[in-house]
């Protein structure tokens, strides 16, 4: 293959490991968000980025030691707990750009796994460099408390959608919000694929896997949304909101 057929296909592919932050198309929702040129050369110094995780490959198990944050570059990620009864439990869905890990934090341990659902390139932060150089860029350590702060409100939003909201409620307010994250990475906020399965978004959203296809079929016999398999089309957004009980 020739130079410039490796340089198209660097371009090209989201999975290249030889992406950098300052080229990546995620820089603008990502950790470089908040950083200025010069700076993202030097988060980019820290980022390590190995090969795609296969679908079903774990990023790391509950109750590992902690010793990095994760950003997803490409694919998706999902992230569990077992429970005692050896019940998994999924607590959340993350998408390109978006970052995950953070649970390991205040015990120094991952209170979740991490699992591909798809071939996923993943980038690794290792967070004693992270405290570093939040040290000497006041911007990221901003930046990264807004982003912990976001996923407390996240966490409290799933657990007031888990005991109090209807199975439309429960199951529109996934679809606003993939749709809005999408938006966030310039994509389609229309029209998008789900990448996890009717059985995971059941176990996210606390309903059976047969109350998750009933509603989806619902929306659609309401003109909300038209499926085909996992690709989603949104007929009316505002409707899907307002069942969502999320319009203004």
């Amino acid at each position: 293959m020739t130079s410039s057929a490796h340089s198209a296909e660097d371009k090209i592919c989201p999975h290249n490991a030889r992406q950098n932050c300052s080229s990546c198309r995620l820089s603008a929702i990502c950790l470089p968000l908040a950083l200025a040129q010069d700076e993202v050369v030097q988060l980019d110094e820290i980022v390590q980025r190995g090969r795609p995780l296969q679908t079903d490959e774990l990023l790391y198990r509950e109750g590992d030691n902690f010793n990095s944050i994760f950003a997803v570059r490409s694919g998706s990620v999902k992230a569990y707990r077992v429970s005692d009864k050896g019940e998994e439990q999924v607590t959340g869905f993350y998408l390109p750009g978006e970052i995950l890990g953070m649970d390991g934090i205040g015990q120094n341990r991952y209170a979740n796994s991490a699992q591909a659902m798809e071939v996923s390139a993943i980038c690794e932060i290792p967070f004693s460099k992270i405290e570093d150089l939040s040290g000497r860029l006041p911007n990221m350590q901003k930046h990264f408390f807004k982003l912990l702060s976001q996923e407390i409100v996240e966490d409290q939003r799933h657990i007031t959608l888990l005991s109090k909201h209807s199975a439309e409620e429960r199951l529109a307010s996934l679809l606003v919000s993939i749709s809005a994250r999408n938006a966030r990475r310039n994509l389609s906020a229309f029209s998008f694929r789900l990448p996890m399965s009717r059985t995971d978004i059941g176990n996210f959203l606390g309903l059976t896997i047969e109350t998750v296809s009933r509603v989806f079929s619902r929306f659609a016999k309401q003109g909300l949304i038209e499926i085909n398999k996992k690709e989603i089309l949104v007929l009316d957004i505002d409707a899907l909101k307002r069942v969502a009980s999320l319009a203004n």
